[in-house]
């Protein structure tokens, strides 16, 4: 995992233009994994500003009064927000720091297209955007839901089988994954 060095499990991006279906097929591909066994965290690049509370909650109006980071905590779950003091896009190698990889067998990432990571790249030739494989020695696979022509020097998936894209990853990108994180 070339240039991420706070990866202590095995990272996958799904990488692909807005529309293509990314949150849909790992919403399908996060159970299937769980039923092999498998603990999967995610991470997910969002390019907006987003809120996960709600105004009028103590927690939002206390955050909104200056403190962060804050933790929200109840039986069930913790999240912790923290406010940047200066607008800027989230580094994932650094975000990586910040995220309790104990525990996980792999993590999945939605976003962050342009960083050096391993990335199974989502494309429907309908939407008419270019393929991003040339340009990104990362991405191991793509997944699609048409021909490609011509044929891609790396494995193509049917977007639209996820059982087969959860075997890729089971079979062929997490053994190689596992053995590089292991000669680091």
């Amino acid at each position: 995992m070339s240039g991420m060095t706070h990866a202590k499990v095995p990272l996958l991006g799904f990488a692909a233009f807005s529309g293509t279906g990314k949150t849909t097929l790992l919403s399908l591909l996060i159970p299937l994994l769980k039923t092999d066994g498998l603990r999967v965290g995610l991470i997910k690049h969002a390019h907006h500003a987003f809120e996960v509370d709600t105004p009028g909650k103590d927690s939002f109006e206390l955050r909104k009064a200056g403190a962060s980071p804050v933790m929200l905590c109840s039986s069930r779950r913790r999240v912790i927000m923290t406010d940047y003091p200066v607008a800027r896009d989230p580094s994932l190698n650094e975000e990586l720091l910040h995220l309790n990889q104990a525990g996980l067998d792999l993590l999945l990432v939605e976003g962050f297209k342009r960083e050096s990571f391993p990335k199974l790249e989502l494309h429907r030739p309908s939407l008419g955007h270019p393929l991003l494989y040339p340009g990104d020695a990362e991405i191991i696979g793509i997944a699609t839901d048409a021909g490609l022509a011509p044929a891609p020097p790396i494995p193509c998936l049917d977007i639209n089988q996820p059982q087969a894209i959860a075997d890729f990853i089971l079979r062929r990108f997490l053994p190689d994954a596992r053995r590089v994180l292991d000669l680091r």
